[in-house]
């Protein structure tokens, strides 16, 4: 799938399917602070969404070494 066609709205099982790794891993980036790598949500109760212009930003940003723009 394509970056531009997922959901405007993600949850950590559509990360996992993109990115073709574990829902665990994606909930620990989601544990992560975004200045240690960590992917920008928002929380809503316990369950935890991501913009998908905040997912785009975080996987750019891990292509370029982690480093902040």
């Amino acid at each position: 799938m394509e970056k531009e066609k997922l959901p405007a709205i993600l949850t950590a099982a559509d990360i996992a399917g993109y990115l073709k790794i574990s829902r665990r891993r994606v909930y620990e980036f989601l544990l992560l602070e975004p200045e240690q790598g960590g992917i920008r949500h928002a929380k809503f109760g316990a369950s935890k969404r991501i913009e998908r212009s905040d997912f785009i930003d975080w996987v750019e940003n891990q292509k370029t070494g982690g480093k902040s723009k």
